[in-house]
């Protein structure tokens, strides 16, 4: 199955990648390499990827790669899978260590047979340590890095999110990533690497925001922030998630003081634009969180189609919190690909 032509395809065009992933972090990572134009054959143990009996899962990650099936038990197909590793770019696993070197498949046996290749690792807890051969999945990943502390209702419940950001934001985006550098780097200096990722310590830094926020907010709650508590979380009425009459919810994202000024005057509260934070209204303070308060009363007056479509024209940063089939349906979307996340300008 070929991918389908786009203004990108080409980018990578003449990269050839071997993938030996499987579920998700490193399949979703070849699939981006793919649509940017890469070659991607997607090797398989004999009884499938386990995403294959997830038929619309299995297609949305794979589609547009050569998929072969070969017998890692087998002392040929181990051979051929050699052969085609030293004929490509790229490999992609997402083994524990250990598993590869056991099968004879390890960096140091690859570089011997291809020493410009770029051999990506995606895991859970890293090559080396203590945690390196735990199994692990997304929510234990998120849980062990402190990420799913973070993902908490303002009433302070954990939430289990259904995208799952350590296999996508830590696994797959920074692999591909890991990608793209090291095969640049190997045009410079001729040699190939063997890149580390691993998950929980890429959701580890990921935490950028609360790190940093938390540190400033601290002295002024007399303790570090909880669930509802910090810049980006539920403190502040300017950046906030409001129920509207309708059951539904209006995203409120003015964190910039002219974005809350043109939110205020769809609101016609012409009195709330100067209660921001860049004019000095404290975060977690009795005026801050009262004026949360207000405001959502006035955003639980009206349904979200109503806010929706009074806020259309506003260029405030607020909008309506979509469904996924009303995100799918949305003209905002319109005749993009499944996976769809770059377009060219020029």
């Amino acid at each position: 199955m070929s991918v389908e032509a786009g203004p990108l395809s080409g980018l990578l065009a003449g990269l050839r990648v071997i993938d030996l992933t499987r579920n998700l972090p490193g399949p979703f990572c070849t699939r981006m390499l793919a649509d940017l134009g890469a070659e991607i054959i997607k090797i398989e143990p004999p009884e499938g990827d386990p995403a294959r009996p997830l038929g619309t899962l299995f297609e949305a990650l794979n589609h547009g790669k050569a998929c072969r099936k070969i017998d890692f038990k087998s002392a040929s197909d181990l051979a051929q899978l050699r052969d085609w590793v030293a004929s490509a770019d790229v490999m992609v696993d997402s083994f524990r260590p250990g598993v590869l070197k056991a099968m004879g498949l390890d960096w140091a046996a690859l570089k011997a047979v291809n020493p410009k290749l770029v051999m990506v690792s995606i895991t859970g807890y890293g090559q080396q340590g203590a945690w390196a051969n735990k199994a692990g999945h997304d929510l234990n990943f998120m849980a062990m890095s402190g990420v799913l502390d973070q993902v908490r209702a303002p009433t302070g419940e954990l939430a289990m999110s259904n995208v799952q950001w350590g296999d996508l934001a830590a696994g797959s985006s920074m692999a591909c990533i890991a990608v793209l550098a090291a095969v640049f780097d190997v045009q410079r200096r001729g040699a190939g690497r063997h890149m580390d990722v691993s998950m929980t310590h890429g959701l580890h830094t990921h935490l950028v925001m609360p790190k940093s926020t938390s540190s400033l907010l601290a002295p002024i709650l007399g303790h570090r922030p909880g669930a509802g508590q910090d810049m980006l979380n539920g403190t502040l009425p300017c950046y906030n998630l409001y129920a509207t009459a309708d059951g539904r919810h209006l995203a409120v994202g003015a964190l910039e003081f002219k974005f809350w000024k043109a939110a205020c005057e769809v609101f016609e509260r012409p009195d709330w634009v100067a209660q921001h934070w860049q004019r000095g209204l404290m975060p977690g303070s009795k005026e801050g969180l009262a004026l949360r308060e207000d405001v959502a009363a006035l955003v639980a007056s009206k349904s979200m189609a109503d806010w929706a479509e009074r806020f259309d024209g506003a260029d405030a940063c607020v909008t309506p919190v979509l469904t996924l089939e009303e995100a799918q349906a949305h003209p905002l979307f319109a005749g993009q690909s499944q996976v769809q996340a770059w377009s060219a300008v020029s």
